[in-house]
């Protein structure tokens, strides 16, 4: 990402100011289906932001890892984070995502919401543990515009189809996919 970009998020992140606790949680995308995330394990969540999805599964008991390309960002989601009593199980990184995932063990959980970038979805599915969970959100085409970072009708479905759809949407230029890895290489569980 270049310099600018990565200056553009900063200065967004520092305009919103650190989130309260009380705003922590999943993507309303997700709210419905809290119930299947784990309560124990590993955690990625890229493109984190100020945390509040992180802390949200430090909450349920994961060890959650956070990326983002925003100093501004990883420096709220580690205050969040310390302010919700989790500050021991997150742990946040400056990682530009243009470089691909960040080396780590497999994940009970990769959460992604409100970012896309197609080349990381392989490397995405292949980082799921078995039986791990995959949340991810993006804007959308579908009520939407074009472009690099907008997922097409049906992009998210196709690019996971090695794993189980457990839910998936495409709703006012936002679309959503959760699915989870077979538990077994045949995909029988």
């Amino acid at each position: 990402m270049s310099a600018q970009d990565r200056a553009r998020w900063d200065r967004r992140y520092a305009d919103r100011g650190v989130p309260a606790p009380e705003a922590v949680g999943p993507a309303a995308v997700f709210e419905a289906f809290a119930e299947l995330f784990p309560t124990s394990g590993h955690a990625l969540d890229l493109a984190c932001g100020p945390g509040t999805g992180a802390v949200w599964l430090a909450r349920r008991g994961l060890r959650v890892v956070g990326v983002d390309v925003s100093e501004v960002a990883i420096e709220q989601a580690r205050g969040l984070a310390m302010l919700s009593g989790v500050g021991h199980r997150c742990r946040f990184d400056l990682v530009d995502l243009d470089d691909g995932l960040p080396d780590g063990p497999a994940a009970h959980v990769i959460y992604c919401t409100r970012f896309r970038d197609s080349r990381l979805d392989a490397p995405m599915a292949a980082r799921l543990a078995p039986g791990g969970l995959l949340a991810v959100s993006a804007l959308g085409q579908s009520g939407g515009t074009a472009g690099r970072f907008r997922a097409a009708p049906g992009e998210l479905r196709t690019a996971f189809a090695c794993l189980e759809v457990l839910a998936d949407g495409e709703a006012d230029g936002l679309t959503w996919l959760l699915a989870r890895r077979p538990e077994r290489a045949d995909g029988r569980d």
